[in-house]
């Protein structure tokens, strides 16, 4: 099991921890919402709570409770600016397809 970043998602998390000034690391979940069923909801994390999972890449710690574990096993999470615009995207090799907008996926059963 694991959740890996690219160094694009790492330095943006180790930079915006650093301005924050605390935190442990970028908390991953799902919850169930969106046209396709699940959306991926990014936190920054002040603490690790006794059932979540810690995995740490490139001098980060991604922490994922267990219940989401299942749906994003194996991600790799990336930082991406265009434009103006700036957001964490996902490779989510879960997911058997993504709404129009990229909010939402779906997981085969």
């Amino acid at each position: 099991m694991s959740i890996s970043l690219t160094a694009a998602a790492a330095n943006r998390v180790q930079s915006f921890l650093a301005r924050r000034g605390q935190g442990v690391g970028l908390r991953l979940s799902i919850k169930k919402t969106g046209c396709s069923g699940f959306a991926y909801v990014v936190n920054y994390a002040d603490e690790i709570g006794a059932d979540d999972i810690v995995f740490e890449d490139q001098g980060v710690k991604v922490i994922v409770d267990r219940d989401s574990l299942s749906f994003i096993d194996g991600t790799e999470v990336d930082f991406v600016k265009q434009g103006l615009n700036e957001a964490f995207r996902f490779r989510n090799p879960n997911s058997k397809g993504e709404c129009g907008c990229g909010e939402s996926f779906t997981v085969g059963t």
